[in-house]
């Protein structure tokens, strides 16, 4: 269901209706509301931006929507279908030229970052998708959130081979391009598929390290079924974009990470089961995509 907040100024009868103007920017927040405070926050940080048109669209996925609407726009979703699906649902809604997707406990720390993002879109016409860098309370960067191998490199902007999902751009023609996430990645892994299908396209992903979100600082363990969604996610993702040569290879090494974390390897034998009986069409990636994933980095194996 989705439902635009009405008007209350009164009009003529006889005036003619306002055409809206299309936003430059559109921010998807997608939520249960089960952090109403938080979300109250995030939603905040939105309507406190400057300097550029944007439009709010509050995804609520399989749940009640908060009273009063705190958006532009509110898409209520019957039942819980995911973070990828439910994230293309807000992202068809919008006409914007990028939508930015802000997670309903994370909060823009500045007023002039959509603005500034849109600005370097408007600089780089290859960029597809945009990264900042997410801080925890006391400003600081968890190794997990840098997009690149390693934790040492959390303030230095460039290009990356992937972003995180907590507070992330994309160019609307780029995300069209590739058709969105995969919704049936549900939860974990759907923001690095994306980054392979947007390289391999041949549009860049950008790290603003300048431009920061608040992110509370958390494990992904906290959620039940993480170790086996993210084996699962991470097959289909590598069956799909990887070479035969490099799959293997990928596999491995995300088998090993986890023993290596004191995460249940059998949990993550279980998702590659799980995924190997619904194999996606492959895909793989280009090898001049490999090779360009390698200059930056992170060849697609680790």
């Amino acid at each position: 269901m989705i439902m635009d907040i009405p008007i209350t100024d009164a009009t003529p009868a006889d005036a003619p209706l306002p055409v809206p103007s299309r936003p430059r920017v559109s921010v998807v927040v997608l939520t249960q509301c089960t952090r109403p405070a938080e979300l109250d926050r995030a939603l905040a940080s939105v309507r406190a931006q400057v300097g550029v048109d944007y439009r709010l669209v509050l995804v609520v996925n399989g749940a009640e929507p908060p009273v009063p609407d705190p958006s532009d726009q509110l898409i209520v979703l019957p039942e819980n279908v995911g973070i990828p699906a439910g994230r293309n649902i807000g992202a068809a809604a919008c006409d914007a030229e990028i939508v930015l997707f802000l997670d309903d406990d994370a909060e823009l720390q500045g007023s002039d970052h959509l603005a500034t993002i849109a600005a370097r879109f408007d600089a780089d016409p290859r960029v597809g998708a945009m990264a900042v860098r997410i801080v925890d309370h006391e400003g600081q960067t968890q190794r997990r959130h840098v997009p690149r191998v390693g934790g040492g490199s959390a303030e230095r902007a460039g290009d990356v081979t992937h972003f995180i999902g907590a507070c992330c751009a994309v160019r609307s023609e780029a995300f069209t391009d590739v058709q969105g996430f995969d919704p049936r990645f549900f939860y974990a892994m759907e923001e690095s598929d994306l980054a392979w299908r947007l390289m391999d396209r041949g549009w860049s992903i950008w790290y603003s390290a300048d431009l920061t979100a608040y992110h509370p600082r958390t494990a992904p363990t906290r959620h039940a079924d993480c170790v086996r969604l993210q084996a699962r996610n991470r097959f289909w993702m590598a069956w799909r974009s990887l070479p035969t040569p490099l799959l293997a290879g990928y596999l491995l090494t995300w088998t090993l990470v986890p023993a290596a974390r004191q995460e249940p390897v059998r949990e993550v034998i279980a998702g590659y089961r799980e995924a190997s009986a619904d194999r996606p069409e492959r895909r793989p990636l280009h090898w001049r995509t490999i090779a360009r994933m390698t200059r930056l980095g992170r060849p697609p194996v680790v």
